[in-house]
């Protein structure tokens, strides 16, 4: 059963930024898995944060965290992903950007100078 979430945006300087939140629950009982698409940004990191309180809440250690369509993520932003991992949250992402920041969030992968260059490539 896949559940659509949030589509929250604001107009700054006539350009739109919004983050989507939705979560996706395969089976009942299943674990959630939570999807954030656009910027993870300003007033968008409270509402991702009210959002992730309600799964944690359910199910800490089952819950996953999708980064793979987030454009952008502010310093707030990466502490909240770094609050979510340390509450049991699984991070994953594709992309470069997005693999470096669950790498640098998580402490897997490579030595830091490895990762610049991987992610300068």
């Amino acid at each position: 059963m896949a559940r659509n979430g949030l589509c929250h945006g604001q107009v700054l300087d006539k350009e739109l930024t919004m983050l989507k939140i939705s979560e996706r629950q395969e089976k009942d009982e299943g674990p959630i898995s939570l999807i954030l698409e656009g910027r993870l940004a300003g007033p968008w990191v409270g509402e991702a944060d009210l959002y992730w309180g309600r799964i944690a809440a359910a199910q800490r250690s089952h819950a996953a965290v999708d980064l793979s369509g987030l454009t952008f993520v502010d310093a707030d932003g990466k502490a909240l992903l770094t609050r979510m991992w340390q509450d049991g949250a699984r991070l994953s992402a594709t992309g470069c950007l997005m693999r470096c920041l669950v790498e640098e969030i998580t402490g897997k992968g490579q030595k830091r100078s490895d990762l610049t260059k991987q992610c300068s490539d």
